[in-house]
């Protein structure tokens, strides 16, 4: 199988990776552009865009992000807010799989900021069922996050007729180079269904288990496209206007505001998805039986583009990482009512690769030079075991 001669990502990625002559991924390529681009001139574009949306009667939102307890929201808010002095409406679905860093990250990130804040719950009944089907049918735990994280925005900038959404960073960007910086791509419905929902909308899923019904899915049903041309809702990527290091980022954010981290189970970095049980655990490992591939790949590509891993270092890594059986199955299969068994079989049908699993769990050792930070609990009494909805706040 073809490899990137520079990072160890193959052809086999799903999001349609390409090689140029001399064997370096598309992925590669567009990222060389972090070190040409007058970001400058790129931020100053970012700003002029901004303030075409900056709602000047003090009235309403400038704009709405979508947060989480983990990832980049910490640097998103804190960018738009404090560098360019925007007052957004902070959004959130809550994906059911929650850590207590995460949900104390979220908490945090609501009371550093000052900023008003909606978050989707799903009724757990409704998210089970979903659950229960998509493994059967698209061999995924996470649809119903990736869903509601990706409309729920979009759904209060129709229903609160704010038109601007920020995101961070766009994966098909990041990862293999499918846009140029350039090209300013933003979000679309297309993209969504294509690589998000595994060609799979909400009214798809109906088709698939008569027990379905359009209420359990309403919280996942995108607006109609005449409601968002209504309102003229666009999604940007502040990563086309910001030369973008979510490593980087991360660590300004924990020497700035304290964002907590945590130890992953079948990865090195410590930084993103804190906020999910399933994340870097159950839900990669089924990406690893799909593609071949894991989280770990994508981290390490991340750090061999940055020039702080080597691609040796990198491989003995992934190759410690990507076998890794996740103990957070568990919870998964309690939460369900599911026996380890029934839940391998369903997932069989989508399994191109056999995992080798190491005999001992690996100790985790970041490289020399490429360090993450793993802070102290704010909260060392409450352990990491199982998942939660709802948590007490934090101040």
């Amino acid at each position: 199988m073809k490899q990137c001669k520079r990072c160890l990502y193959t052809e086999n990625h799903p999001l349609h990776i390409t090689f140029d002559d001399e064997g370096i991924c598309s992925g590669c390529r567009v990222h060389e552009e972090k070190f040409t681009l007058d970001w400058g001139e790129r931020e100053e574009k970012l700003r002029t865009l901004l303030e075409s949306y900056r709602n000047t009667d003090g009235m309403s939102y400038d704009c709405i992000v979508p947060v989480s307890g983990g990832r980049d929201s910490y640097y998103i808010v804190h960018v738009l807010k404090n560098v360019y002095g925007m007052n957004p409406l902070l959004v959130s679905y809550n994906k059911h799989y929650n850590t207590h860093v995460g949900i104390r990250n979220f908490q945090y990130l609501k009371t550093i900021f000052d900023c008003d804040t909606l978050q989707m719950v799903v009724q757990p009944q409704k998210v089970k069922k979903i659950t229960k089907l998509t493994i059967k049918h698209l061999g995924s735990i996470y649809w119903h996050v990736l869903a509601g994280q990706s409309v729920f925005p979009v759904q209060c900038a129709v229903r609160f007729k704010i038109p601007l959404i920020i995101w961070g960073v766009h994966q098909g960007i990041d990862q293999v180079g499918m846009y140029s910086h350039t090209d300013e791509v933003e979000m679309t419905r297309r993209y969504r269904k294509e690589h998000d929902l595994i060609g799979y909308e909400a009214e798809d899923l109906l088709a698939l288990d008569p027990d379905l019904t359009q209420n359990d899915l309403i919280q996942y049903v995108y607006p109609h496209d005449k409601e968002i041309e209504k309102v003229g809702v666009r999604g940007i990527y502040l990563g086309n206007y910001i030369p973008w290091d979510t490593k980087k980022q991360h660590e300004e954010m924990i020497e700035t505001y304290g964002y907590e981290t945590l130890l992953q189970q079948r990865t090195f970095d410590s930084y993103n998805d804190v906020d999910c049980v399933h994340y870097s655990g159950l839900h990669d490992f089924i990406k690893y039986m799909k593609f071949g591939y894991a989280k770990a790949t994508d981290h390490a590509c991340r750090e061999i583009r940055w020039g702080r891993m080597s691609r040796d270092e990198a491989r003995e890594l992934v190759s410690a990482y990507e076998g890794i059986f996740p103990s957070d199955t568990r919870y998964l299969l309690e939460w369900l009512e599911m026996s380890e068994e029934e839940l391998m079989t369903l997932l069989a049908p989508f399994q191109k690769t056999v995992p080798k699993l190491p005999s001992v769990h690996y100790s985790a050792k970041p490289p020399k030079g490429c360090r993450f930070t793993l802070t102290p609990s704010k909260v060392p009494s409450v352990k990491e075991e199982g998942y939660t909805l709802l948590e007490k706040g934090y101040i």
